[in-house]
Parts: structure tokens; C-alpha cells; sequence
């Protein structure tokens, strides 16, 4: 049994499995994963370059940060400009262009805008600055989602009534089956670990049971990843789909039932804008009615400009795996991580970071 890192780094476990990968299949199969964890070690790790000819790899709309919609970054700037607002976010969130301007540039200039850890940060800072609105931007997807909830929460029993949370938390099921619906040529999906410790095997259940799809939940590692592979390999060359679990050490079938009690009291489902992919039904979370005195959207109004997109980006399209970042014009000229055009190269698990990080 394998227990520690480095054996899911031996190169000799992967290559006995890249051997197995071609061993066992015999025709074209195209896999995506819809997870920046794994965009980023896929990449890191050269998994590629060990698969046959014949397997080729998507990434996925599986970066929290690349499928926020650029409206939610205008309308988080107008919120950053009103003098009684100090906006709280992650970090990787505060270089995504808007239509004219970043976060990053409105901290330049004066607005109040602090990069935090945790929601819990954010609750600090709103009982230090009772005089001031505080607004956490909640992005992500079931692995931080548990987080904000715990954070509306207990911002609720504390009374603390200048927090707030503007939501951008979405769900990951719906965008997997409209890549389907648009139809975006997959084979299996390589599903999402972090997300899973949370929810479990039974939100994909539609992915092998509709549209006939492998679907096998994957761990981080050069090993897991490459056994990932070839478990689907296996299932699509034996013509029976299934939702089968490879992270083991991490994700049990019925997920975090606490954690998914407590989302499920503070948040609701809406349908949601994703970048590329549109208006997606039920998609996205919003706060329920005995919580939306906290709903930034709700209690604090604001004014927003036209959102305005990029024509040269092709973030969106890389996005649904249709494209790749190779073949937009402004890859790594106009846009590189330390000036980036499109939100797939400003995150550390986009797409466009992870070639140009690993592959330029």
C-alpha cells in the first residue's frame, strides 16, 4: 500500500503505468480534467508526454478564479470605490482584469482592499472597523464554498452586521454536463479531488449514468493522476462507465456530510454566469432568505459599467476545451502572468499560467 509522497512520485510506479496506459487502449480518447489542481500538475508533472498518441487530455472549466465572469470583477470594483467599503478577497483573485481596471489597480489607488486567508480574516477586520462595510468576495467552488458558509454563520449568532459576502461560489455538475449538451468531444472526465472530499461520488451520477461518460475521481500526484488514466482507459475500453474513486485516502462516497449540512443552511442554488459557458441552471449559490441581510448584492447598491471582454482573449474557449492556450494570438506576448489579458493566466491553476509556467 502506498502511504507517502515520494511513492507517489517514484518514476518507476509511473512509467510501469504509462505502460499499462498503452497496453490497455486501443482507440482515440480525450479526457478532461475539471480541476485546477490538476491543470497545474498535469503540466508539471509532463503527464502528456506519457500518454500514447491516441489519449489526449482537455483541461476543464475547473479554475475558480478563470470561470468567475468578468461582470463579477466590475461590480466587485465598484464595490471597492464607495468610501465605507473595504472588500477582503483571496489573493489570486486581485489581478483578474475587469472591463477597465483590476482590484490590484484600485488598491493603487487608495481603496480599501486587503488580502485575506480566510473568511474569518474578513470577520475580524468587520468587528475592528464597525463604521465600515465589509465585504468578503466568496469565489470557488464545493471545497471553499464550506468556508463562507461557516463565516456567514457565525457572523450571524455574533451579530456582526457590517459583514458581508458577495458570492460568486458556484457548483461544478452543471458545467460538466453542458460541455456534454454544447458537444465538446470527452470520453471520461478526470473529476475534481478537493471537491469531492466534500461532496462525494453522488454528484456525478449523471455523467456515466446520462452520457454513458467515465468518470474517476483523481489525487494530485504524478501516480494518482497516471492511475486516474488508466482506470478510465479501462472503463471506456470495457464499455461500462462508472463513478469510480482513486484518491481513496481522501474521498470516502458519501463526502463531508457536515460540511454539506452546513452549506446547505446557509446557501441556496441560482442559476449562474460562467465565463465562456454562459447563464448555467442552478449552478451557482446565493444566500437564503434568513441569511440575505449578509448578501453584499442585496444590501448595498452600487452602480456597474458595461462590462466590456477582451476580443483577443480566448479564455472562455479554452475553458470549454475546445481551444487550447497555444493557439491564442496573445499567449505569452500580450499576455503573460506578470501582465495578463485573460483570467486562464493570472491564476496559478489556469490553463494559460500552467503552459506558460511548464511548457514555454
Amino acid at each position: 500500500m502506498i502511504k507517502y509522497i515520494d511513492e507517489y512520485r517514484d518514476k518507476r510506479l509511473v512509467l510501469k503505468l504509462a505502460e499499462q496506459i498503452r497496453k490497455a487502449s486501443t482507440k482515440p480518447l480525450r479526457f478532461m480534467e475539471v480541476c485546477g489542481g490538476h491543470t497545474m500538475a498535469i503540466h508539471k508533472f509532463g503527464i502528456p508526454s506519457l500518454l500514447p498518441e491516441n489519449i489526449r487530455l482537455l483541461s476543464g472549466p475547473g479554475c475558480p478564479v478563470c470561470v468567475t465572469d468578468r461582470k463579477y470583477i466590475d461590480t466587485a470594483i465598484a464595490f471597492a470605490r464607495l468610501e465605507d467599503v473595504i472588500i477582503t478577497t483571496y489573493g489570486d483573485l486581485i489581478r483578474v482584469p475587469g472591463s477597465t481596471s483590476t482590484l490590484d489597480a484600485e488598491r493603487g489607488a487608495g481603496n480599501d482592499i486587503r488580502i485575506v486567508y480566510s473568511i474569518l480574516d474578513a470577520l475580524t477586520i468587520a468587528r475592528e472597523n464597525p463604521d465600515k462595510k465589509v465585504i468578503f468576495l466568496g469565489i470557488g467552488f464545493e471545497t471553499t464554498t464550506p468556508s463562507s458558509a461557516a463565516g456567514v454563520y457565525n457572523a450571524n449568532a455574533q451579530s456582526i452586521d457590517n459583514f458581508f459576502l458577495y458570492s460568486s461560489h458556484k457548483v461544478m455538475p452543471p458545467a460538466m454536463t453542458a460541455l456534454i449538451d454544447e458537444g465538446v468531444e470527452i470520453d471520461g472526465y478526470i473529476a475534481p479531488g478537493h471537491v469531492s472530499t466534500i461532496t462525494g461520488t453522488a454528484i456525478y451520477k449523471d455523467i456515466p449514468n446520462k452520457y454513458q461518460l467515465a468518470c474517476v475521481i483523481s489525487g494530485f500526484e504524478p501516480v494518482d493522476l497516471m492511475q486516474s488514466i488508466l482506470m478510465l482507459t479501462k472503463q471506456k475500453e470495457a464499455g461500462k462507465p462508472f463513478v469510480e474513486i482513486q484518491y481513496k485516502r481522501a474521498v470516502r462516497p458519501e463526502g463531508n456530510t457536515k460540511a454539506q449540512k452546513l452549506i446547505e443552511e446557509v446557501f441556496e442554488a441560482k442559476d449562474d454566469l460562467w465565463r465562456g459557458l454562459g447563464i448555467l441552471r442552478k449552478s451557482g449559490l446565493r444566500l437564503k432568505e434568513k441569511y440575505a441581510h449578509f448578501d453584499a448584492e442585496k444590501m448595498i447598491p452600487i452602480e456597474v459599467e458595461r462590462t466590456r471582454e477582451d476580443k483577443g482573449c480566448i479564455c472562455g474557449e479554452i475553458l470549454k476545451g475546445i481551444k487550447s492556450p497555444g493557439d491564442c494570438k496573445l499567449f505569452g506576448k500580450a499576455c503573460t502572468p506578470s501582465d495578463p489579458v485573460g483570467a486562464c493566466m493570472v491564476s496559478n491553476e489556469g490553463a494559460c499560467h500552467a503552459w506558460y509556467r511548464y511548457r514555454v
